[in-house]
């Protein structure tokens, strides 16, 4: 039995709750990533810019897979996710003409936009829905595609929108889009925006609990446990799960039948030694 197999046994989980690679629906799914994702699937009969921002870890890139689980419910959207938004410009019309299934010239941009905004059109003319393409790490994007995006998006002097686009990035994204003077337009035209910030020890314990439960084992931590994480994850939810999956992972070790403060405090504790002052260690030692 591998090591992963084994885990799951141990704890009775159908997978690890804690993985970065955990389904879609074991994710939690807060109010404000909800509303969110169904401000896109309205965009996605309209077109348009959406924007999610926030500091790593705070659970954008996990928000892109729910709104991508909503659209994909809906039969007529055709849903796109670009995986190298730090390419330049001929490249990004490769993985354009890829993702959308045409031929491309990447040398050729004229003829690239005309070819993808024919498809998309063809696209509106038997449906209701917006292509939509989804940018995770789109902070990474130079300013040439954000705008030949932007350009790509709209038809008819910008009153007919053939894309929707949902960008998810840091601060560094929102800040762009307020002060950078070519992107201005493009901020100008975000019409849904999701901010996420650090959480509440209690936001953070509220996704531990839910997680568990959607893996099968809700009482995998003890109450206790799951307020020590959640209050020691300093509002990031990323950290909070590494915290947990390593615990995990010892007690798998230990084989235990419950995650519970004792195992935090021997996996995470500073030894004593450690924790003492460097002044008095070194007094110490030269008596």
């Amino acid at each position: 039995m591998s090591a992963d197999k084994k885990l799951l046994a141990l704890f009775g989980l159908k997978w690890n709750p804690f993985s970065p690679e955990v389904p879609t629906e074991g994710l939690t799914l807060i109010k404000s990533i909800d509303h969110f994702a169904w401000r896109v699937e309205n965009l996605a009969r309209e077109g348009g810019f959406a924007c999610m921002e926030g500091p790593p870890g705070s659970g954008k890139s996990a928000g892109l897979r729910l709104v991508a689980e909503r659209l994909s419910n809906l039969r007529e959207v055709r849903v796109a996710e670009l995986e190298r938004p730090q390419a330049g410009l001929a490249d990004f019309y490769r993985e354009l003409g890829d993702l959308f299934a045409v031929e491309l010239t990447p040398h050729n941009r004229w003829a690239g936009a005309k070819v993808l905004r024919e498809r998309w059109k063809a696209h509106l003319a038997t449906v209701l829905f917006r292509p939509v393409l989804l940018v995770d790490e789109a902070q990474e994007m130079i300013t040439p595609v954000l705008k030949e995006l932007r350009l790509l998006s709209s038809a008819s002097f910008d009153s007919r929108l053939l894309l929707t686009v949902v960008l998810a990035g840091d601060g560094r994204l929102s800040e762009r889009l307020r002060t950078d003077h070519d992107l201005l337009p493009l901020g100008s035209r975000v019409r849904a925006r999701l901010v996420l910030d650090t959480k509440s020890p209690d936001e953070l314990a509220e996704v531990l609990v839910g997680v568990m439960a959607k893996a099968g084992t809700p009482k995998l931590m003890t109450p206790e446990l799951v307020r020590t994480v959640s209050e020691h994850a300093g509002g990031n939810v990323r950290a909070m799960m590494h915290m947990a999956d390593e615990l995990l992972a010892v007690g798998a070790e230990r084989e235990v039948r419950q995650l519970d403060e004792q195992l935090y405090l021997e996996v995470f504790a500073v030894p004593a030694a450690a924790a003492q002052p460097r002044s008095k260690r070194a007094r110490g030692g030269r008596r």
